[in-house]
Parts: structure tokens; sequence; C-alpha cells
């Protein structure tokens, strides 16, 4: 029990690094991307999940995965589209949009392998 409660947390947490990394750079949030979340956005969400996995039940890990990827492939998203206006110049970038292209690659990634891995066996 101790191990999915930390591994759901240490997911979070790295939820809302690559939270930070995406809105960050888009003036949106009033924090800065620090290199520090760069390393923790996806160590902190893979490691998350391996902890849940030790621990959980088959259902449960299915469940958890489907729902992280889900999440992941939103942020992705979000990174995307915050690409897309500044490059519109529908909105100005606060900074350098290296963030959203890294959040881009890793959270779609990491989601799109989650959401496939986490489909019932045939």
């Amino acid at each position: 029990m101790v191990l999915l409660v930390t591994g759901a947390l240490v997911v979070v947490l790295g939820l809302f690094c690559g939270m930070v990394l995406t809105l960050g750079p888009l003036g949106l949030v009033p924090w800065t991307p620090e290199l520090a979340l760069w390393v923790l956005f996806p160590l902190l969400c893979v490691l998350g999940f391996v902890f849940f996995a030790m621990a959980g039940k088959t259902a449960q890990v299915r469940t958890f995965t489907f729902a992280v990827s889900c999440l992941l492939l939103l942020l992705a998203l979000a990174s995307v589209a915050g690409v897309v206006l500044s490059a519109a110049s529908v909105i100005d970038a606060a900074g350098s949009l290296m963030p959203l292209w890294y959040v881009l690659a890793v959270a779609g990634v990491l989601g799109a392998v989650g959401v496939a891995a986490s489909r019932p066996a045939a």
C-alpha cells in the first residue's frame, strides 16, 4: 500500500514538473523552469510508475497506466498547442520554446507507449 501511494505521488510530482515546463515559457504561470525540472520530469514519471507497478495488482496497474498516459498525452497536446500558438503569434512566449518541444517529445512518447501497453489482452 505504501508503494502504491508513494508511486502515485511521485508521478504527480513528475506531471507537475512537466506542467511547469509547459506553462512557464508561455508566461501562464509565474514560475521559471530550471534545469532540475528537465531531469525530474521523465525521471519522476517513470520512477513513480515503477513504484506503483511493483505493489499494484494487474488491474490497478493497467488502470493507473492508462490514466497517467492520458494525462501525459494531454500535456503533450498542451505543449504542441503552445508551440503552434506562439509560432502563429497568437501568444507571445515569455522565453524559449525548447521546454515545450522537450515536453512534447517526452510526454508524447511516454503517453503513447503507456496507452498502447495498457490495452487489455486480446
